[in-house]
């Protein structure tokens, strides 16, 4: 998830009528999208509604929330999209060229492309995306290529040129996240509430109502023409609409994939997994970036002690909580600072901390923790070892990842912390009540993102010139700053890893947070809906492609 910008800051294929799709492979990888079904045997079905139960409603339709994200990748078109491979491949921008000295980028774009208010999609309304995301019109997209974007230039009708500060390898990759959708720059006149409300673009899908509470109606854009490089199929989309539900409770969404109330559900409950795999289709994604690892609070309280930050990460067996909260289905993370799906991840910085109750007890007692009161906990001069922990339970923590914190705090009772649980409503994560120093002492986050580039967005070092609300251990390392640039401006990938790969080590070594899990994407489809697909560089349920059977 990437963090909201105030807190440190979720069916014809084309008018030649019902055509023989082809199909994706069906499964799952760890690092990337797959399709959800290939047909099989049947005949398909022209246009349709596909009744879809997501979990979490987004504040708006469009910004910088993983969950305004997997809408957006639905409506809004990027300059270039990711394969599954990891490669670079066409969308809105045909081809590019990059200068020798990896300053400029050029890109050509498809010619006729318009949004759905019938303005032109052209050069010139992508430089207004670049400058509305430098304006803070999307946080995610502005982070994401700061500081090293410099201008967006349109050449003519159908070039863009973009130009750098200095080398930026991920630049591409950074591009493919639905962020960098490209919204109608009449729709950015008409101000933030429009934006938020309905966000256009030149997408297979249009918003046709949001019913707050309730729903978003999609429907297809009969004029679509740009589609991905990676799209099953050419043309405009294959159902007529998508109703985009939002079904938090886990039961009654997995409630209503049973009775075909909906015929396709985002986050599987992991208690029902064995039963969706033996009755769906079921895809599951790591998504890259940083994983869902605990921020420990470095500028005050007891966590400014490396000692104790380190206890706390030897205090609990976090692999084993994992996998008892989630069933065994999703993956324990021990880098708490790249998700194993990222490009850049080193797989031996996961390995530190393994649960050692001896030595945390060692730690606290060499930090001066050295006696217990009578609950248990441990003091040092009368004062309590007490950890404020804030975990945003509307936004990033699911019922199952509740369950998983309670079983946390009980081990890490045991070696003398007394952490104390508070769930954040989503009203309060969003108006940022737990986002200053003074408010937490830990708090769990993640950061979805497709390149290790991610660990500039996440650890850059905060100063009062230029804060980094990102940062929210309050962590500042020059030499980890360095060498994460000295990775992002890096002249190939092997170079890059190298430095990435240190960045990683400093921020384990420290002990700044502490790993827990992989943030992780599911659906289950019904058997009679194929193709439908999830985006590689995120996870978003693609839905331009999809069709029914019968």
């Amino acid at each position: 998830m990437t963090r909201p910008s105030y807190v440190r800051l979720a069916a014809s294929a084309s008018t030649a009528g019902v055509l023989l799709l082809s199909s994706l492979l069906a499964g799952c990888s760890a690092g990337g999208a797959t399709a959800a079904s290939a047909a099989n045997d049947g005949t398909v079905v022209k246009g349709g509604t596909i009744v879809y139960g997501h979990e979490q409603e987004p504040p708006c339709l469009y910004g910088g929330w993983l969950q305004e994200a997997y809408i957006d990748r639905n409506i809004l078109d990027s300059l270039v999209t990711e394969a599954d491979d990891g490669s670079i491949k066409p969308w809105l921008a045909t081809s590019w060229n990059i200068s020798s000295d990896g300053l400029t980028y050029t890109f050509t774009l498809k010619p006729g492309v318009k949004f759905t208010d019938g303005t032109p999609l052209n050069a010139q309304a992508v430089a207004d995306n670049f400058a509305y995301w430098e304006k803070g019109g999307n946080s995610t997209a502005q982070v994401s290529i700061d500081p090293y974007f410099k201008s967006a230039q349109a050449l003519d009708a159908t070039h863009l040129k973009v130009t750098l500060n200095k080398p930026y390898l991920p630049l591409l990759t950074m591009l493919t996240q639905a962020y960098m959708g490209i919204l109608s720059p009449a729709n950015i006149k008409q101000g933030t509430q429009a934006v938020c409300n309905d966000p256009i673009g030149s997408g297979a899908f249009k918003i046709q109502q949001w019913k707050h509470g309730q729903e978003v109606i999609l429907v297809r854009n009969p004029g679509y023409t740009s589609w991905p490089a990676t799209a099953d199929h050419q043309g405009p989309a294959i159902v007529d609409e998508v109703d985009w539900k939002f079904l938090p409770d886990p039961i009654e969404r997995y409630a209503s994939l049973t009775t075909g109330e909906t015929n396709i559900i985002y986050d599987v409950p992991t208690v029902d997994w064995a039963n969706a795999k033996a009755n769906y289709q079921v895809t599951d994604y790591i998504t890259p970036g940083k994983p869902v690892s605990v921020y420990l609070n470095t500028s005050r309280g007891v966590f400014t002690d490396e000692l104790v930050r380190q206890a706390f990460a030897y205090g609990a067996n976090r692999k084993a909580a994992v996998q008892a909260a989630f069933h065994g289905v999703i993956p324990y993370e021990g880098n708490p600072s790249v998700s194993q799906a990222t490009p850049g991840y080193d797989p031996t910085v996961a390995q530190a901390y393994a649960y050692d109750p001896a030595k945390a007890n060692q730690l606290l007692d060499q930090a001066g923790w050295t006696t217990r009161n009578a609950a248990g906990y441990r003091t040092k001069n009368g004062k309590e070892l007490d950890v404020t922990f804030a975990y945003p339970a509307g936004s990033v923590i699911t019922s199952e990842g509740a369950t998983l914190l309670q079983i946390l705090q009980q081990q890490w009772k045991q070696v003398g912390f007394n952490v104390n649980l508070i769930p954040e409503t989503q009203a309060e994560t969003f108006a940022g009540k737990f986002s200053t120093p003074d408010s937490y002492d830990a708090q769990p986050w993640y950061w979805t993102s497709p390149s290790a580039a991610i660990l500039w967005i996440v650890w850059r070092p905060s100063t009062a010139a230029s804060p980094n609300y990102s940062n929210s251990s309050f962590y500042n390392n020059n030499q980890l700053a360095t060498l994460i640039q000295d990775g992002n401006s890096a002249a190939t990938t092997v170079a890059a890893d190298r430095y990435y790969w240190q960045a990683q080590q400093i921020i384990q070594d420290n002990a700044a947070a502490v790993g827990l899990y992989t943030q992780f994407m599911s659906i289950a489809v019904a058997k009679n809906l194929h193709d439908v697909w999830l985006e590689k560089s995120q996870g978003e349920p693609v839905f331009e492609d999809a069709y029914f059977t019968k």
